[in-house]
């Protein structure tokens, strides 16, 4: 029998510190939507450790769904995968009320439609205390973007004109417009962020 997972090695390096920030970041218990799960690794991962949350694990390609859910057999606070397009309206399929979104590696590889788009379904969707966490590598002004991302975001530009590093101050001004605020942005290794959105 063949085995349906895919294997993202940097999901493998980043699930450790991404799920130690969750840990300090969240309540015991509550639902999760993660945007753009990919292979599904993270989902296992983190709904492994984090047994008094509800994950509803989606992706925009619907080629990753019977990864992530091989990913996540057997865990049972895991719902099956959803095809969710962010651009599409009202996010069918996605629980009305979410107690927190979790989105990794996403903006910079998407149009840059996608960010405004992810900001409203949080805005609709999060529950007043509800948490907006996305992870990747963004530009901050006023401060030295590593080699590494400079020379990451030509590759990524050379492939598609519409992917980039983001400015971290243009996804806080789409946040704004929504209704959300930065409320940390934290230091991850290999010069990545986590940003968390909370409600104004």
């Amino acid at each position: 029998m063949t085995d349906a997972r895919l294997h993202s090695p940097a999901a493998e390096r980043n699930r450790g510190p991404i799920l130690l920030e969750l840990q300090r970041l969240l309540p015991p218990g509550g639902t999760m939507l993660e945007v753009a799960a990919g292979t599904g690794q993270h989902a296992a991962h983190f709904a492994a450790a984090l047994p008094g949350w509800r994950w509803q694990p989606s992706d925009g390609d619907a080629r990753s769904l019977p990864s992530i859910a091989a990913w996540c057999e057997g865990l049972g606070n895991v719902l099956p995968p959803i095809a969710l397009d962010v651009l599409a309206p009202g996010w069918p399929g996605v629980p009305a009320r979410l107690d927190a979104i979790f989105n990794a590696n996403m903006l910079h590889i998407s149009p840059w439609t996608t960010c405004a788009a992810l900001m409203q379904g949080a805005a609709r969707h999060l529950s007043a205390q509800g948490l907006l966490l996305i992870y990747g590598p963004y530009l901050v002004d006023g401060e030295a973007t590593a080699p590494s991302n400079l020379a990451f975001d030509a590759d990524l530009r050379s492939r598609d004109a519409r992917w980039g590093l983001r400015r971290l101050a243009d996804v806080e001004a789409e946040a704004g417009q929504v209704g959300l605020v930065l409320d940390q942005r934290v230091a991850m290794p290999s010069n990545n962020l986590l940003l968390v959105f909370a409600r104004s």
